[in-house]
Order: C-alpha cells, then sequence, then structure tokens
C-alpha cells in the first residue's frame, strides 16, 4: 500500500499527519479486464525511463497514438518501443538511437500492437 504523498526537498512535520492510503490497482490500472504486465528485458529504452527489469503496466483497451510506448508484436516476437506514424508508414523507434529502428517495408512482415505501456515499475533494491 502507498501511503500518501512524500517530499523530495526538506521535511514538513505537519507531513507526518497527512497520510492517505492509496491502492495501486486504483493508481494504475484503468481498465482491469484489459491490463497486464511485462518485464523488460534489455536497454533500448533507457533513455525513456524503462530499464531492464521494469515491469510496465500495459492497456490494451487505449487506442495508441504516434509517440506512444507501446508492445508490439513483430513477426511473432514481442519488444516495447515508441510508436511512430507518419504519412501513412509504421515504424518502431527505440529510446536509444544506438538501435535501429525497426521499418515496415518488406513483404509479410507482421506487426500487432499489442498495448500502450502507461506505466512503468522500478526495484530500487
Amino acid at each position: 500500500m502507498v501511503q500518501g504523498t512524500i517530499r523530495a526537498g526538506f521535511p514538513s512535520p505537519a507531513d507526518d499527519f497527512a497520510v492517505k492510503r492509496h491502492d495501486l490497482n486504483e493508481l494504475l490500472i484503468t481498465h482491469p479486464q484489459a491490463t497486464f504486465f511485462w518485464r523488460v528485458r534489455g536497454t533500448s529504452m533507457v533513455g525513456a525511463g524503462i530499464t531492464d527489469g521494469d515491469i510496465l503496466v500495459v492497456n490494451r483497451a487505449l487506442q495508441p497514438v504516434h509517440g506512444d510506448i507501446v508492445v508490439a508484436e513483430v513477426d511473432n516476437d514481442f519488444t516495447v518501443k515508441y510508436l511512430h506514424q507518419r504519412g501513412g508508414k509504421v515504424r518502431l523507434k527505440a529510446a536509444d538511437a544506438t538501435f535501429p529502428d525497426i521499418v515496415f517495408e518488406r513483404e509479410g512482415q507482421t506487426l500487432v500492437v499489442v498495448g500502450v505501456v502507461t506505466c512503468a515499475i522500478k526495484r530500487l533494491r
């Protein structure tokens, strides 16, 4: 359970009395039947704050739009990338420029956007 908010600056004695319990389901999940979790492996999205081992909250009910971070199935393999849509062309872009874009140019190549990433959960210790 999350309890209220916490300052990252100087603490206030009054904050000790302002505790509200938060339910992570209420905070992170807007469509329970369409939401699932994926653990990240790899470093292509570090520039977006998504690191190896993070858990992504993925919502299948949201319509993906240009600029969203999405989980996509590309030729039967899953990946997490930025969705880039311009001029009727779609590509998937990593947040790290050393990773190449996934461009859909060859015949028979498949793309299914599985869901939109709405949150990344990190373990710090």
